[in-house]
Order: structure tokens, then sequence, then C-alpha cells
């Protein structure tokens, strides 16, 4: 199957609850022979379905939810509480730790339908909420990806930004966004990187559905890390780092990596790729890099 072959596939909403909350999640079925399942976790600032069912006209590669659906694999997502469609309650600080009881309350709901164990991918502070579903529920997961992933906070340009800001965020559970704020996304690592086609439909779907952001992941990432043991995650794990990423430290990255317990893992460098790989130029490369990992036949012989 050629790489940019997409079949647009109509989605199905699904409601559940996660601490006593509506948890709004969102799928895409698998095309052709099944292949698995796979759960995507969004980050801190733009809900579940822009980040990964896109709708850019022409282009239906653009959803990775559809890219992955047309290639075998079941394709969920959720918002967490304090996005999008999830329960946007005025005290919903939206924590690392409230949003691994989110992946829990999805995968449970997911599981419940005869799938699993799943494969899981989160980008950004989704990789942290990722990751801390993983310490608390390895028997839920089959393999593990983690993109822009911070651990310690050492060698993060953009954190050390933030931080400037640290009283701002702990003085409200919100802060606003819009179409500047998004535009600066794109931008502050390497703006020769964005895919253009894909910054409008982005920044008209997000701010169709959001117009703040809860404070909780950055308050997390400027104050409280570690907030995940990479001694605790016990499944095949992929750590994927855009060239670029203001955010995720190479070094910071490398003593995450050595401190993995199993032997099943990985560690790759994405090319001329900033924070963010699915909204770059090179997005059907971090696809192939995530389906290699998913797809990776079971290890004949283990020690």
């Amino acid at each position: 199957m050629d790489i940019r072959t997409t079949t647009r596939i109509k989605g199905q909403e699904h409601w559940t609850t996660s601490g006593g909350k509506s948890l709004f999640l969102w799928s895409k079925p698998a095309q052709g022979e099944r292949k698995g399942t796979i759960l995507f976790i969004h980050g801190s600032s733009m809900p579940t379905q822009p980040t990964f069912d896109l709708q850019v006209d022409g282009m239906p590669e653009a959803s990775v939810m559809d890219w992955f659906a047309t290639r075998g694999f079941d394709a969920w997502t959720f918002d967490c509480r304090g996005y999008g469609r999830s329960y946007k309650g005025p005290e919903m600080l939206a924590t690392i730790a409230e949003g691994a009881e989110d992946a829990a309350a999805a995968s449970e709901y997911i599981m419940a339908k005869g799938s699993g164990p799943l494969m899981v991918y989160g980008i950004s502070s989704g990789s942290l909420r990722a990751g801390l579903f993983a310490q608390r529920h390895p028997e839920r997961i089959a393999r593990l990806a983690l993109e822009a992933l911070v651990y310690t906070g050492e060698g993060s340009p953009t954190l050390e930004q933030r931080r400037k800001k640290l009283n701002e965020w702990r003085a409200t559970t919100r802060r606003p966004i819009d179409r500047p704020f998004m535009m600066s996304m794109f931008t502050r690592d390497h703006a020769s990187t964005i895919e253009e086609r894909f910054i409008d439909p982005l920044v008209n779907q997000v701010l169709a559905l959001d117009d703040s952001s809860p404070n909780g992941t950055y308050i997390d990432m400027c104050a409280n890390l570690p907030v995940i043991d990479p001694e605790k995650i016990r499944v095949p794990t992929l750590i994927m780092r855009g060239q670029y990423d203001g955010i995720a430290g190479i070094d910071d990255l490398m003593a995450f990596f050595k401190k993995l317990p199993l032997p099943d893992k990985a560690l790759t460098v994405m090319p001329a790729v900033s924070h963010g790989s699915f909204r770059q130029k090179n997005f059907l490369a971090s696809y192939q890099i995530l389906h290699a990992f998913f797809t990776r036949p079971a290890l004949a012989f283990t020690e």
C-alpha cells in the first residue's frame, strides 16, 4: 500500500465517565484485516479530534486515525477532562495524573468491547499521561509510543520560558487559546518544518471546540517533574523525538531511555521535525515510524 493511500472513514462518538465526569471518546474502525487497536492521547493545548483526526480537503492522510484505520487498526482517542467535548467544569485543572485516570477509563471502555491489550501513543504532555497510565496498568498495553516526551525538563528551552509564567498558570485553572497562540506553537522551534496546508484547518477545528485550555499540564511540566518513573514502565516502548523539538531535550530523553527496564525499546530522532510530528512536512515519515513499531513481529526468543 502506498504511504499516502488513505480512506476517509466515518467516525463514531462514545461516552463513558472518569472521576464521575463525562468523558468523550472517538473511534474509527479498522478496514480489511484487523491488526490491533491504537489509543491516541493528546497534549496540553488542543482537544483530541483536531489533533488525531484532522480534516483537510483533498488530504485524507492528514488524519492519523484514518491513516492507521486504512491499514487495519481500530483507532481510538478521547478528550481528557477539561478539553473538547469532555467535562470542562471551572475546577478542572487537568493534571498529568488526572489525564492518566482518563486514559484508564477510556481503556476500560475500549477493552470491554473485546479489544486489547492496546497500542498506546501519546504526544507531549500526552506522552506523560500515557507513561503514567502504563505504570499503573501495564497489563492493558501491548506497545507504548511516547513522542515529545519530557523527563526532568533539563535542556528544554520551551519549558525554561514557560517557567517565567508559572505564577500565572497557578493563579487560574485555564488559559485562553486563540489563533496567535496556536501560530506560536507552529513557529517557536523551526517555522519551516510545519505543513502549511494543515495550519488553517487545524486552527479552525481547535477553536470550534475550545477557546481555553486547562493549566494542569503546564504546571506539572514547569514545577513537578519528573511525574513518571521509567523504571516502572514495563512494556515495550518507543521514544520519538523531533530534531528541532524545544520541549524534549535529547540528553534528558537518553537518561529516560537508559532506565527503561525492558530491552524491547527504541529511541528515534525524526529529521527536520519540530514539536508535534503529525503536523510537519515530514508527517508521513512519522506515521511510518509508528506503524513499524506497532507491527513489529513478536520476539521469537527472549532471555
